[in-house]
């Protein structure tokens, strides 16, 4: 120890050192035990632990859909998903649950009558909700009983008040949300809240012999009716072409409104025809598709499309159609025909006026300038000449344009600008049909009464 202290402390150090055991660990457990080493004390320097342990409280969230070559986790998952649908079905209450609930709420009934209705107090209320099963329970609670209690002064609630509610929530628009939902989920095959364009085809085709007003439809048109249908829905409700539509979106437009509207054996011939879902409906599309296919190769040409309708659409509007649309060898199939009538059809539609304002917009600038406008009326100027018309200045039509667009550039026409001016469908048709033109421009004669009053037809003058 004496010699210790009278050498300098680096000579100690090294021959402790030399006399220690030598570590015989290798190279890789070294890094092992530093790097767990480092990690716990760095934990408890940051607060790890505590973060650990309310991490076990958070419950899982996401669930990683299977692969393709994971069958048996894939058939799981579909056989929950039935099995789930199937009990929230039967969570809805049918006719003879609310018979059976009508003949409870009426055996429950407290005297004395409220004119003449039958009232039923809290606790006969609770006792109805306790026997009238677990489907009927959601209604049963203090919530509801406070929504309809009108200052009775014992306290009660009108019994059918209370009915009509459960009808209301139970029956009408919730169930059909609730049934409808549960219908359209069944073909939702990924199971994330979407339809894709084949589950929706197979929903349609199999709903077709529930609907009394296809009945007369041949079987060897039922997929091409399934086309005609699904592109509607398509077309609007999925705007950024993704293949795919939510099931909410589904709920809340009126296409499927439409669509079983067809249940009703005694629909009138008028809502049948403006009904693009209905039997004469989609035989007068694909009778017009077929009448133009003039070489009877199930596709359309150019040439073949620019008889559509009066015939009077440009060629230069059809050109960018055949450039923009998706064809097969430079010819266009009814998929693709389906889109183009439903722009055509609903030209005041955003969703027609966006289809219409890409194949406006040649440079992919995301907006319409004096050029644009300018290369597409030329067409509509030689269009003029040919029926032995004079020719419209562009400069004037170009300032109705800008006057009735308002653009927030005074320069420059957006696809907003169009939409939020109402005026879209009316510049559009100003640009690729003559037809639309000629229309507009003759707007106020196309607009005069008679001396009895009555609008005058264009077409009867």
């Amino acid at each position: 120890m004496a010699e210790e202290q009278q050498l300098h402390w680096s000579d100690v150090l090294k021959k402790r050192l030399e006399n220690s055991k030598k570590d015989e660990r290798s190279e890789e457990e070294k890094k092992t035990e530093e790097m767990g080493l480092f990690s716990r004390f760095y934990c408890e320097w940051k607060g790890g632990r505590d973060r650990e342990q309310s991490y076990r409280t958070i419950p899982r969230f996401y669930y990683r859909l299977p692969a393709e070559d994971e069958v048996l986790l894939q058939k799981l998952r579909e056989e929950s998903r039935a099995v789930f649908l199937q009990r929230k079905s039967r969570e809805l209450l049918d006719n003879e649950e609310l018979q059976s609930l009508w003949f409870l709420l009426d055996k429950h009934q407290v005297p004395p009558l409220s004119g003449d209705e039958a009232m039923i107090n809290y606790e006969a209320y609770l006792q109805v909700g306790e026997k009238a099963g677990p489907k009927c329970r959601k209604f049963f609670t203090a919530r509801v009983y406070g929504k309809l209690f009108h200052n009775d002064p014992y306290g009660r609630i009108s019994i059918m008040q209370f009915f009509n509610y459960v009808m209301r929530k139970g029956l009408d628009a919730k169930l059909w949300l609730h049934q409808t939902r549960i219908g359209l989920s069944l073909y939702d095959v990924a199971g994330q809240g979407y339809l894709r364009e084949s589950d929706l085809e197979n929903y349609i085709l199999e709903l077709i012999p529930t609907l009394p007003q296809l009945d007369g439809l041949e079987k060897s048109f039922y997929s091409f009716y399934v086309c005609t249908a699904v592109r509607k829905f398509f077309f609007f409700l999925d705007p950024l072409r993704t293949g795919k539509i939510k099931i909410q979106d589904i709920l809340a437009c009126s296409f499927l409104d439409d669509l079983l509207e067809l249940r009703d054996e005694e629909l009138s011939k008028e809502s049948q025809e403006s009904n693009w879902f209905s039997a004469p409906s989609a035989l007068r599309v694909y009778g017009q598709y077929l009448n133009l296919d003039k070489d009877h190769n199930g596709m359309l040409s150019k040439e073949e499309l620019s008889r559509y309708g009066t015939a009077t659409l440009t060629s230069v509007f059809l050109d960018r159609v055949f450039q923009e649309c998706l064809t097969y060898d430079g010819e266009m199939d009814y998929k693709t025909y389906l889109d183009f009538v439903l722009a055509l059809e609903n030209r005041k539609e955003p969703a027609a006026i966006q289809y219409i304002f890409k194949l406006l917009d040649m440079e992919n600038k995301g907006y319409l300038n004096v050029f644009s406008l300018n290369f597409f009326f030329r067409a509509i100027q030689e269009q003029m000449k040919l029926h032995g018309q004079e020719p419209v200045s562009f400069q004037d039509v170009k300032d109705e344009i800008f006057d009735m667009v308002k653009p927030k550039d005074p320069y420059k026409i957006t696809l907003q600008d169009l939409v939020n001016s109402c005026q879209g469908d009316t510049v559009v048709s100003i640009l690729i049909d003559l037809n639309g033109f000629w229309t507009y421009e003759n707007r106020e004669v196309l607009v005069t009464s008679d001396g009895d009053g009555h609008v005058i037809d264009p077409e009867d003058t």
